[in-house]
């Protein structure tokens, strides 16, 4: 697991293009305000909306998401404490008046996209992809 990608992975760098061709600039894997430990994909401090691509596995995708076979029950607790850390996060943020914006890896980019402009320029609403 050591070997998995914490950052730069395609899905995020896909989205890292898109967005900075249409001409948006961000901050790349900036500490949380307040949360040690935390950081998010994609910043844009100016407009207080922070983008998080989340891996199926490792956020429990309802549709992607796996349970290993071997030493299940720590995996079990190690992914919902994942989800868990990621609902806190989301809950802090927002409560500091910042924009949230979840998005899985297998999402189409164009819609990734598009939520993210969304959420930018304040036409769409922003939640998370459930």
């Amino acid at each position: 697991m050591s070997r998995q990608a914490r950052r730069d992975t395609k899905p995020e760098i896909e989205l890292r293009r898109r967005l900075h061709r249409l001409g948006y600039r961000y901050r790349v894997n900036y500490p949380l305000p307040g949360m040690p430990r935390r950081r998010a994909d994609l910043t844009f401090t100016a407009k207080r909306v922070v983008v998080f691509v989340d891996g199926c596995f490792w956020h429990g995708c309802p549709d992607h998401g796996t349970s290993p076979r071997n030493n299940g029950a720590w995996w079990a607790e190690k992914l919902r404490k994942n989800v868990e850390r990621d609902r806190d996060t989301d809950a802090r943020l927002s409560a500091s008046g910042w924009a949230v914006v979840r998005i899985w890896e297998h999402e189409d980019s164009d819609a990734a996209t598009l939520r993210v402009v969304g959420a930018l320029t304040g036409a769409t609403d922003s939640g998370d992809c459930t």
